[in-house]
């Protein structure tokens, strides 16, 4: 029998426990550890969402890596094309970790209709689009169809269909501009055949996605012709390495970026929430030791004729102090207990009702993402208790200092 565990137990499942003098102060720091947990859990799922969701949201727009002309064009529009016929296209081999590669062209043009008109970019895409990397943003209607011959139907956003009071099945016409500004624009008809919401409002005020053939045709450019290839990589954390490797196999004519060179102040402001992680993560587990400190002192001050009868009847010091850090152990694992269920349970309403909102100007989200992983989890449990078993080591010493004679007649 593990006499310190009997001890221990004893003490917690005594009726005068609740009653105690420390009662008020034990429950503070299990609450502490409680509302450190909750806090933690839901910092680091909500901060790695919205990291991991605005990724993927730029990544279902531009690819993860960007291979274009060399130019000094800094804006979304294809000036100069490309040749389709690539050794890295349409399977990029040469590079392990990449995933898919799709030619792209993007034109600027003006949407008119009868009340309005909104200045767009026509993003054209081929029989190798990958529309799974935007099919969970379609609010309604369908993805177009490529497989015929040119197709008049588009996939517009939610934001543009409002200004311009359109729908599902409706038409409008496109101006394309012309280099040689003398000339009429070049006009296209098309038709809604699917709206989508990203939530990124950069994309979602500017995109619409159709055929890459109009811009081909627009442009005087032969079937071979593209604007640009997008490549998805197998893991983003490797995305970096992937880039580099990407653009030593392709042509010294052609240029390579990845989406965090290219949107690099957007990663730059992702990069402030692992900071922001770190700090309520110190916050949270100081909080709770003091707590817990605080807590293991009043109990040791409530029971210090107990430990002098322990101490006279041979109870060496570590055996005491054990008893006490087995009694501070259960109150550690009460909080976490509950930390975990409120905090793993808030998390799950917000993952499937989306109850907190946020500004999608300013987050690129409509909802608050949420990351729920075990690994995290109890990874955080295990760094709480390690933590604070660690810590409770320094005040239960004081149970060395104490004399079982004086400790007897202490009242």
């Amino acid at each position: 029998m593990n006499l310190e565990y009997f001890i221990a137990k004893r003490l917690i499942t005594a009726k005068d426990y609740k009653s105690s003098i420390s009662a008020p102060i034990i429950n503070i720091a299990i609450s502490a550890i409680a509302i450190g947990m909750i806090m933690m859990i839901v910092s680091v799922a909500t901060g790695i969402g919205l990291q991991n969701k605005i990724r993927e949201k730029i990544a279902a727009f531009n690819g993860h890596i960007i291979i274009s002309n060399y130019d000094n064009n800094q804006s979304e529009i294809t000036l100069s094309p490309i040749e389709k016929n690539q050794d890295f296209y349409p399977n990029f081999s040469a590079v392990p970790g990449v995933d898919h590669i799709q030619a792209i062209a993007s034109k600027a043009g003006i949407i008119r209709t009868e009340t309005a008109f909104e200045g767009i970019i026509f993003k054209g895409v081929g029989n190798d689009y990958q529309w799974g990397n935007i099919k969970e943003y379609i609010v309604s209607g369908k993805l177009p169809n490529f497989s015929k011959d040119v197709t008049q139907e588009v996939v517009i956003s939610q934001f543009l269909a409002n200004r311009l009071n359109l729908k599902v099945g409706d038409s409008f016409n496109t101006f394309f501009i012309k280099e040689d500004q003398n000339q009429l624009p070049n006009v296209r008809r098309f038709k809604i055949a699917g709206i989508f919401n990203s939530g990124f409002q950069q994309f979602d005020s500017t995109y619409i996605i159709g055929d890459i053939r109009h811009i081909q045709r627009i442009n005087k450019w032969t079937p071979n012709q593209i604007g640009a290839f997008e490549v998805f990589v197998k893991d983003f954390n490797t995305i970096k390495e992937t880039g580099d490797q990407v653009y030593k196999k392709t042509s010294s004519t052609l240029d390579s970026k990845t989406i965090i060179e290219k949107y690099s102040y957007i990663f730059e402001w992702l990069q402030l929430f692992d900071f922001n992680i770190i700090v309520i993560l110190v916050v949270m587990i100081l909080v709770a030791t003091i707590n817990m400190v605080v807590a293991l002192l009043v109990l040791i001050l409530e029971r210090t004729q107990m430990i002098g009868i322990l101490k006279a009847l041979g109870a060496n010091n570590w055996s005491v102090r054990k008893i006490f850090l087995y009694n501070a152990f259960y109150l550690i694992v009460r909080g976490l207990f509950w930390g975990n269920l409120i905090g793993i349970s808030l998390l799950l309403i917000q993952q499937h009702f989306g109850i907190i909102k946020l500004n999608p100007e300013n987050y690129y989200v409509n909802q608050a993402p949420v990351y729920l992983n075990l690994g995290y989890i109890l990874a955080l449990n295990l760094l709480t208790v390690t933590i604070c078993a660690l810590v409770l080591l320094i005040p239960s010493y004081i149970i060395t200092k104490i004399s079982p004679v004086k400790a007897i007649r202490f009242d």
